[in-house]
């Protein structure tokens, strides 16, 4: 692969992956609608990594108790704040992570690679996010975090898989229909997005193991940089718009982006 090849992979994932504009759809898109060759799962996989070491570095301090809980959570101990934040984070993987088994084993996964798809996703997901966002009441915080908002967190987070929903924006619309603030809803999606991301990176990885290839290493190491810095850069900028600025404008994207494709695909 080029090193613009590369690069363009690597940005498009590192961008999209937590703004809730759906990497995966993008990522399809690209070489659908350039012509490019699909850059293959050991790719898929670096750029999975390269966006997870990301989001582990923003959120460090909240990482660094969940780990540390997840040692008392091992023990069969719930008894600290990092352990009951392991719990939940577990809780809210396990639907995305059978889900995710069952698409890739049954082929359901490959058969949703349309660009019709993704467009329709884009389009009726980028209205619930509005919709979610306008009409969610501020009532909890990220400290008032429950395994029921987990679970059903988890739900909404499991039909991502679907090309073109987004992971992180259809958590968020999940968490404000709960009553979490933007900034917290978006805080909760992140933190959901590294056990996910790792699980989903394993999937993926399992599958360059055991089909031998491993000629593409020294690009993996390049695509996994620039998907770590186009993560790091556009994770910081959202939270930090979250601040002033709603969701409104990643739904305008979403719906015009939508359309365009609905009329690729029905033309």
């Amino acid at each position: 692969m080029t090193l613009f090849h590369l690069f363009l992979v690597a940005v498009i994932q590192g961008v999209t992956e937590f703004l809730p504009v759906s990497s995966s759809g993008h990522l399809i898109l690209l070489p659908k609608l350039t012509g490019i060759a699909d850059q293959g799962q050991t790719i898929d996989v670096a750029v999975h990594i390269g966006t997870l070491f990301a989001v582990v570095l923003y959120f460090w301090s909240d990482v660094k108790t969940a780990l540390a809980g997840t040692l008392r959570l091992i023990q069969g101990k719930v008894d600290t704040q990092g352990a009951f934040l392991a719990l939940c984070l577990l809780v809210a993987t396990i639907p995305v992570t059978l889900a995710g088994l069952a698409f890739h084993l049954t082929g359901l996964s490959e058969m949703l690679r349309s660009t019709a798809v993704i467009g329709w996703m884009m389009l009726i997901f980028g209205v619930v996010l509005y919709w979610t966002d306008q009409r969610g009441e501020v009532m909890k915080t990220t400290a008032r975090w429950s395994l029921k908002d987990a679970l059903i967190m988890g739900l909404w987070q499991a039909v991502a898989l679907i090309p073109g929903t987004s992971r992180s924006g259809i958590t968020i619309s999940g968490a404000r229909l709960l009553g979490y603030a933007r900034e917290d809803a978006a805080k909760l999606a992140m933190l959901m997005s590294i056990p996910t991301i790792f699980a989903s990176g394993a999937l993926l990885g399992a599958d360059v193991v055991l089909g031998g290839d491993t000629l593409i290493w020294r690009d993996a190491g390049i695509a996994a940089t620039f998907a770590f810095i186009a993560a790091l850069l556009a994770l910081t900028l959202m939270m930090r718009l979250l601040k002033s600025v709603s969701f409104t404008p990643y739904v305008i994207y979403r719906v015009i982006l939508g359309l365009i494709l609905l009329a690729i695909a029905y033309t």
